[in-house]
C-alpha cells in the first residue's frame, strides 16, 4: 500500500510541476511555431502515458496485495488486451511523429527569396559571411584558411571578393524577412542553435548543412553551441542582432568585404613609433611594462592580440565597468589613436620591440599551477605562446601581477561584463574553475615557468 500512494502522489506531482513549472520555453521569434505544437503534442502524449501506466501500476498494487489463501490466475495470453494496446500504442506513436514530418518538410523548403548567411563555427567562437552585391557567396576551401583568409576564400573566385565578412560572433538580421543559414565547421562537430527561433542544426566537418526562417520580432539574441565540441563548449557564444531593414543596410554597409580586407595596408613600424611615444610613458620605451604605472608589459605579444584590445577600447568594449578604474584611463589614452591605421601603426611598432620576459613578482605551488593550467593549455597552447585560431593570446613572458589582475577581473565580471565582449565572458566563465587567489598564485607561478 505504501507503494501505490507513493506512486499516486508521483503522478499528482509531476502533473502540478508541469503546470505550476518555473521552466517554459522562451518567447518565439520566428516562424516557426510549428516545431512548439509538435512539442506540445509529444509532451501530452508522453505525459498521458507516464499518467496511465503510472495510476494502473498503482492499482495492481493495490488491487493484487498479497491476501492469505489467495491463488494466482493462469492467463498465458489475452489477444483482446493485445490488440487494444498495439492499437493505442500505434496511435500515440504517430500522434508524435506525423507534426514532426509536417515540420521537416517545410524545414528542407527553402523559400526562394531566401537571402543567404554563412555561419561558419570553429572552437569556440562564431564568424558569419554574408553575400556582397552580386548576390552569391565565392567558392571556400578548408586548405586555403590562414590567419589572412580565415574564411578560407578562393581569391580567384570574382563571387568572393564582395562577399561581407564578419570576423566576430555577432550576425544582425532584417526582421520579417526569411533567410537561409549555410552552416559550415573548421575542426570538430558544432551546433548553430537560437532559442528563441527554435530551430537548430549540426555544423558537420567536411559538409555543408543548413537551416532557415524567418525572425518575427527585433532583438538581440544568444547564439549557442549545442553540440558538445571540446572543454570550451558551454562558452562558445555569439549573438543574433534583428532589426529593420534600414538598420540592417546600414550595418551591412559598415562591414568590410574581402577585398577590403585583403587590400588594407600593413601597419608602418616607422610611424607607428612616433606614435607609440604617448604609450611607451605607462608601458615603458621597450614595451617592457611598469607595474607601477599599472601598465603590463607588451612587447613580444601577438599583433592580432594588441589590435583587438585596443580596438575594444576604443569601441566601448573595455574599460565601461565602473570598477576598472585602470581600464578607463586606458580608454583615454587610446583615443590619442585616430583610427585603425594608427592602431595598426602602432602595433607594427611593438612587434619589433625586444622580446624579453617579465620578472616574476608572484609566487605559489608549482605542482598544482602545472594541473591547473592542464585546462588552459586547450587555448593557449602547452608552451603559453598562445593560439590565434582560438582566440587566446601568448601568456609565457607576460608581466603576472597583470594576469592575477585579469584572472580576477574576468572571475568577478569586471572585465567581459559587456555583451558584445564574447571573449572576455568566455574566459569570465574558464576562470571559474580557479576557486580562490591562491589557485590563480599557483598557476601564475607556473606560467612564470614557460
Amino acid at each position: 500500500m505504501p507503494l501505490a500512494v507513493v506512486l499516486i502522489l508521483l503522478v499528482i506531482g509531476s502533473i502540478l510541476f508541469h503546470i505550476l513549472s518555473p521552466w517554459f520555453f522562451t518567447e518565439l521569434a520566428s516562424n516557426w511555431s510549428m516545431v512548439d505544437f509538435t512539442m506540445n503534442v509529444t509532451f501530452y502524449v508522453t505525459g498521458f502515458v507516464f499518467v496511465v501506466v503510472n495510476l494502473f501500476l498503482a492499482y495492481c498494487v493495490i488491487k493484487f496485495r498479497y491476501k492469505k489463501d489467495a491463488r494466482a490466475a493462469y492467463e498465458p495470453e489475452n489477444k483482446k488486451l493485445e490488440y487494444i494496446l498495439t492499437g493505442l500504442t500505434a496511435i500515440g506513436v504517430a500522434a508524435m511523429l506525423t507534426p514532426g514530418l509536417f515540420v521537416w518538410a517545410k524545414f528542407v523548403d527553402v523559400p526562394e527569396d531566401a537571402h543567404i548567411v554563412e555561419a561558419v563555427g570553429q572552437q569556440w567562437h562564431w564568424t558569419f559571411r554574408y553575400p556582397g552585391e552580386d548576390g552569391e557567396l565565392g567558392e571556400v576551401d578548408a586548405e586555403r584558411i590562414s590567419y589572412e583568409n580565415p574564411f578560407g576564400i578562393d581569391p580567384d573566385d570574382p563571387n568572393g571578393q564582395d562577399d561581407v565578412v564578419v570576423y566576430n560572433p555577432e550576425a544582425h538580421l532584417p526582421v520579417d524577412r526569411p533567410v537561409k543559414f549555410l552552416l559550415r565547421s573548421k575542426d570538430v562537430l558544432h551546433n548553430f542553435t537560437v532559442a528563441q527561433f527554435r530551430v537548430k542544426m549540426d555544423l558537420v566537418p567536411g559538409m555543408n548543412t543548413f537551416m532557415w526562417l524567418t525572425p518575427t520580432r527585433n532583438g538581440r539574441f544568444e547564439v549557442l553551441c549545442e553540440e558538445l565540441c571540446g572543454i570550451g563548449h558551454h562558452t562558445m557564444r555569439g549573438a543574433v542582432i534583428v532589426e529593420d531593414q534600414n538598420d540592417f543596410d546600414s550595418w551591412l554597409a559598415s562591414q568590410p568585404t574581402f577585398s577590403e580586407q585583403n587590400a588594407k595596408p600593413a601597419g608602418n613600424a616607422a610611424v607607428g613609433a612616433a606614435q607609440y611615444a604617448v604609450c611607451a610613458a605607462c608601458h615603458g620605451p621597450q614595451g617592457e611594462g611598469i607595474q607601477a604605472m599599472n601598465a603590463p608589459r607588451i612587447a613580444g605579444q601577438s599583433e592580432w592580440y594588441l589590435k583587438r584590445q585596443i580596438m575594444s577600447y576604443k569601441n566601448g568594449l573595455r574599460g565601461v565597468h565602473e570598477d576598472d578604474a585602470i581600464g578607463r584611463a586606458m580608454v583615454g589614452m587610446v583615443a590619442t589613436l585616430a583610427d585603425e591605421a594608427a592602431v595598426d601603426n602602432v602595433v607594427a611598432h611593438i612587434r619589433t620591440l625586444p622580446d624579453n620576459p617579465a620578472a616574476a613578482t608572484i609566487e605559489g605551488d608549482f605542482d598544482r599551477g602545472k594541473k591547473l593550467y592542464a585546462v588552459c593549455a586547450y587555448c593557449h597552447g602547452g608552451d603559453g605562446l598562445g593560439r590565434q585560431a582560438l582566440n587566446a593570446p601568448r601568456i609565457a613572458g607576460s608581466s603576472d601581477w597583470y594576469l592575477a589582475r585579469q584572472l580576477k577581473n574576468f572571475k568577478s565580471g569586471v572585465r567581459g561584463a559587456h555583451p558584445a565582449d564574447f571573449y572576455g565572458f568566455q574566459m569570465g566563465l574558464m576562470g571559474q574553475s580557479l576557486h580562490d587567489e591562491q589557485a590563480v598564485n599557483d598557476i601564475i607561478a607556473y606560467i612564470n615557468t614557460l
